[in-house]
């Protein structure tokens, strides 16, 4: 059976399998029959679905596909266009929907694109919820569930949907601080957040110099974004401006540049948030949840603060599901995908930029200084593409590599094996004190990698 769902949604090449107008069809389908079975949550008796997309040329087909579905189960679209991915969790709760869903393939190139669903909570659905969202779609066993002529849903567009959403940002930064004097680049990825993103900041009084803001469908995150942090960098030093944010495409996460061009990773912004609510007394269970990918130099870091710090695997749903587990208010990933649970249901790259400028003007220190709390421990990643998945413990060989690997870093550093789950590629982390060695360690497991699943 092929699969529809990975770690973060569904997410493939535009027109082909699964990101298909005839498949996305049946995915709204099937959202709209598990919908129609439970209790209703507005005054109206009919169910609601806010729709939200960054800005890929494909958004537009897939936004179609999915309303049509959801329309043929009797469920009412409302159309909110480009919008931050969690913008939508916000708006599925403000608006009373029923679910949320994000057209968006994230850090991807736009010839991918991706869905992900939340429900009325704001949080992405279960994975019951998921998993018979894909019994459905595969089994072809929808069209006896359509609904008669008379209660097909409608769609429209909501005008006001990027204003709630801007509201409700501003709100998350206190009301007692400004931006005013602070110079900030602000690097939109061509993504979802080129609009909100420099309203929310200019209207907190900084000034603001937005780079990646002229989307065409097909330049989101290209060469730009969250995953090129090196681009702010450039213009933080040619504007000598006091902090760099860049989002990727749908401003999820965040990578931000202090005032000398360094680059400030999602471990950093942890760790500067961490230590400002531990000591004002906010950190909930003085504990912090993040993913293995996390450098050992902020768990070393939290640890000596008294900070517990909870890892989990990568991705940030994961994340956020022990956050609700332990009822904790902080976590995130490296790679930028940073989440207050009081503030937010899933990772936010501009509140979480707010909390990093909020420190900054509390304490009134330059971003080089809170960035300086800990030192990475040098970190090699490689990333190898497959033709293949299968448990790692079957490849022959890869236990005694892993092993010997293991052994010769002691416990002065760690490697840690995975698949992608959003692409055809699995990752290689090696941490370890010596650059020389863990480079060779990696590159000895990615060739490793390239002659058996390659």
């Amino acid at each position: 059976m092929k699969k529809i769902f990975g770690t973060d949604g569904i997410r493939g090449r535009s027109n082909s399998f699964p990101m298909t107008s005839e498949t996305i069809v049946r995915v709204g389908q099937a959202l709209g029959v598990l919908l129609q079975e439970q209790e209703c949550k507005n005054y109206h008796e009919t169910r609601k679905v806010v729709i939200g997309k960054d800005t890929r040329l494909s958004g537009y087909m897939i936004e179609m596909a999915l309303s049509s579905g959801l329309n043929s189960m009797g469920v009412h679209v409302l159309l909110v266009g480009p919008l931050p991915t969690p913008g939508i969790g916000f708006l599925a709760r403000n608006m009373r929907a029923d679910a949320g869903i994000v057209i968006s393939a994230s850090h991807n190139q736009y010839v991918d694109n991706g869905i992900k669903i939340f429900g009325a909570d704001g949080f992405k659905i279960s994975d019951d919820w998921e998993k018979r969202i894909s019994e459905m779609v595969l089994s072809g066993s929808i069209e006896d569930r359509l609904v008669v002529a008379e209660k097909v849903g409608r769609s429209k567009r909501i005008d006001d949907a990027a204003g709630r959403y801007i509201v409700d940002v501003k709100n998350k930064f206190p009301m007692d601080q400004t931006l005013e004097g602070k110079r900030i680049i602000l690097d939109c990825a061509n993504g979802s957040g080129y609009q909100v993103g420099p309203r929310i900041l200019e209207e907190l009084g900084a000034e603001v110099v937005v780079i990646g803001n002229k989307p065409n469908g097909i330049n989101i995150n290209d060469k730009c974004g969250a995953l090129f942090p090196d681009r702010v960098s450039e213009y933080v030093r040619q504007y000598r401006a006091d902090v760099g944010i860049s989002l990727d495409g749908d401003a999820d996460r965040v990578i931000m540049v202090d005032e000398k061009g360094q680059i400030v990773n999602g471990d950093h912004i942890l760790a500067i948030c961490a230590l400002h609510a531990k000591e004002e007394g906010t950190l909930r269970g003085d504990t912090v949840v993040a993913t293995q990918m996390s450098n050992f130099g902020l768990e070393k870091l939290l640890n000596k603060n008294g900070i517990q710090l909870i890892k989990t695997n990568v991705g940030d749903r994961y994340v956020v599901e022990e956050m609700k587990k332990g009822n904790y208010l902080l976590g995130g990933e490296q790679s930028g995908h940073i989440v207050f649970l009081d503030h937010s249901t899933t990772g936010d790259g501009l509140i979480a930029a707010l909390n990093v400028l909020n420190v900054m003007c509390s304490k009134g220190k330059l971003l080089s200084e809170l960035r300086g709390v800990f030192e990475d421990v040098p970190q090699v990643l490689r990333n190898v593409r497959v033709n293949s998945r299968q448990d790692l413990d079957l490849v022959d060989g890869y236990q005694a590599l892993y092993k010997k690997i293991e052994k010769e870093l002691g416990d002065e550093g760690r490697v840690f094996v995975r698949f992608s789950g959003t692409e055809p590629l699995i990752r290689i982390l090696v941490e370890g004190p010596n650059r020389n060695q863990i480079d060779s360690m990696a590159e000895e497991m990615a060739q490793f990698f390239q002659r058996k699943l390659g």
